[in-house]
């Protein structure tokens, strides 16, 4: 039997194995290194970016923040009144000057609601009159929008025109005291001719041996040259008075309905043909029913006072485009001369030895009010156009 004996003896190491074996760890290890420090310095360089970004980031945060205070600020101070709508037009901010107008902060509540308890629409478009609340006076308020976001938020922005509507009442009303003040002199003149006319003929009446028939003749002179004086002064009132401007909604379709059915017999006495033509599509302005029907009314008896029997007097309404209305009045009458026709509008100017002067300043006074312009045309021996332009509602 035979037994077999394993030797303990270790293997010999090759020693240039062994050197091999070093030579590939060092070189394991300088690459390790290398990246190692290559590693550290981006960290480094990534370390410094980033603390770069934070200051950066840092200030922008506070010029962030001291804008948003300034803006606070600034929405705190405005004027006007500003509120803030959300997606579901609910109200999520307001400044102070829309808590004063609208009453309280109504943070919280519906535009929609809160617009139907303290809005009261006016004819102007945008412009609403805020129901008084607690004893306050009542105010006139433009409101117009503004998209806040694409999520469909909104910025209400609320204007108080109260006190402009009244400086611009108080202006006119200047105005008017100060073209009076002008007018003083040439008003003593108008009044003085006829004055002295009634006067006259009402000395011839005093006489005992006056025939009957000469009585009636200069009774009925004095009874012309005081309802002149009367014309004169209703008309110098109603220039004073500066009857113009309105806040009621004018159809001009109906206006003209009217004013056919007052002057069409009047007309026809004079031999006059009066037409009427209405373009205006079913126009509408906002002003003053009363003054402008008189205004109509004052050039349509001026050009019936200035046509011949036989002559033709036309009214016509049509749509001038840019949000305006024309309405003219066309007469064949003689015309008026190009020297004259600057002078037309001024107080107390006329060509008629029956006029007071002051019908077509008044006249101009109306459209002014209105926010409009007047224009005449005229040639001698081609008649005249007065043409009136006006905003429509």
């Amino acid at each position: 039997m035979e037994i077999n004996v394993l030797s303990n003896t270790p293997k010999q190491v090759d020693p240039k194995e062994l050197e091999q074996a070093f030579s590939l760890f060092n070189e394991a290890s300088a690459q390790l290194t290398g990246a190692y420090q290559e590693l550290q310095q981006q960290v480094e360089r990534l370390t410094g970016e980033l603390a770069v970004a934070n200051v950066e980031l840092r200030r922008q945060l506070l010029e962030k923040e001291a804008l948003s205070q300034r803006l606070s600020h600034l929405l705190a101070a405005m004027p006007a009144g500003v509120v803030v709508l959300d997606q579901q037009g609910g109200i999520s901010e307001m400044n102070p000057a829309a808590q004063e107008l609208l009453g309280e902060n109504l943070a919280g509540r519906t535009w929609t609601e809160v617009a139907a308890h303290v809005l009261v629409q006016t004819v102007a478009p945008h412009e609403w009159d805020l129901v008084p609340t607690r004893g306050v006076v009542p105010r006139r308020v433009s409101i117009s929008s503004s998209p806040l976001d694409a999520a469909g938020g909104q910025v209400l922005l609320i204007h108080d025109m109260t006190e402009a509507y009244a400086l611009q009442r108080e202006l006119q009303r200047h105005q008017r005291l100060s073209a009076m003040g002008e007018m003083a002199a040439g008003l003593a003149h108008q009044l003085r001719t006829p004055l002295a006319t009634a006067l006259l003929y009402t000395a011839h009446l005093n006489k005992p041996d006056l025939a009957e028939a000469e009585r009636v003749r200069f009774a009925d002179k004095v009874l012309a040259r005081l309802r002149h004086l009367e014309h004169l002064i209703q008309d110098m009132l109603l220039f004073v008075k500066g009857e113009g401007g309105g806040q009621d909604a004018v159809p001009l379709p109906s206006l003209l309905v009217e004013l056919q059915q007052v002057m069409e017999p009047q007309m026809a006495e004079h031999g006059l043909e009066f037409k009427v033509e209405d373009d205006s599509r079913g126009a509408t302005v906002l002003g003053s029913r009363k003054a402008l029907t008189g205004a109509l009314l004052n050039l349509l008896e001026n050009a019936m006072q200035a046509c011949p029997r036989g002559g033709r007097v036309e009214l016509r309404c049509e749509d001038g485009g840019n949000g305006q209305v024309v309405l003219s009045v066309t007469d064949s009458g003689k015309g008026i001369d190009a020297a004259i026709q600057d002078r037309l509008f001024e107080p107390f100017y006329t060509t008629r030895n029956d006029g007071t002067g002051l019908g077509l300043a008044i006249v101009r006074g109306v459209v002014e009010a209105h926010r409009g312009t007047v224009q005449v045309k005229s040639a001698p021996g081609c008649g005249s156009e007065f043409s009136l332009r006006l905003p429509k509602l």
